[in-house]
């Protein structure tokens, strides 16, 4: 399907963006049976990942963050807050270690200068492993972006000292010409 058409077709079905096809082919290539309580979207906004997962798992607790803001989704709580002060937030706090998925679609702002936007793709990956290692439960499940680029294999391996199954993804929906990739990891 050409990206354009991901992007229609998610307007259609009333999705906020294109990106939940991402999120429901590596649910269903890596997940398929698996059934989520409680769910945290780090960089949440514009919320597709977040109206995805509660609109599929209707039981769901979906604790969401970002520091954009994002329009209000039902059975989503959202938190307009900086990843680093996540412990500030007691709702989320609370539920420290009983997370089954941690979802990460956060990506910064490009600058176009490489060495630069690798470094901060890099840090926003990393304080995604961090905060799934301290948030998940024992065998919950990180999905998070990253891009191909010279950190790529570095990141791995640091995410494999907490994980123990790490695998690398590229959905159909994301555009060919992209160099973003989606890391699957099991606790």
């Amino acid at each position: 399907m050409h990206a354009d058409n991901w992007a229609n077709k998610a307007k259609q079905m009333g999705f906020r963006s294109r990106a939940v096809f991402k999120l429901e082919e590596i649910l269903q290539k890596f997940d398929s049976k698996k059934r989520y309580q409680n769910v945290l979207d780090l960089g949440s906004s514009p919320g597709g990942w977040s109206q995805y997962i509660v609109k599929k798992y209707e039981s769901s607790i979906v604790c969401a963050i970002d520091i954009l803001e994002m329009e209000p989704i039902d059975g989503v709580h959202f938190y307009q807050e900086s990843i680093e002060c996540i412990d500030n937030i007691s709702e989320i706090k609370k539920l420290k270690g009983s997370f089954n998925l941690v979802i990460s679609d956060i990506a910064p702002n490009l600058s176009g200068i490489g060495a630069i936007d690798n470094e901060n793709i890099y840090h926003l990956n990393q304080l995604t492993v961090m905060t799934a290692k301290d948030y998940l439960s024992t065998d919950g499940v990180l999905i998070m972006k990253t891009f191909q680029n010279n950190m790529l294999k570095k990141l791995r391996k640091e995410m494999e000292l907490f994980f123990k199954v790490v695998q690398t993804y590229k959905p159909a929906a994301s555009k060919k010409q992209s160099g973003e990739i989606y890391l699957y990891g099991v606790r």
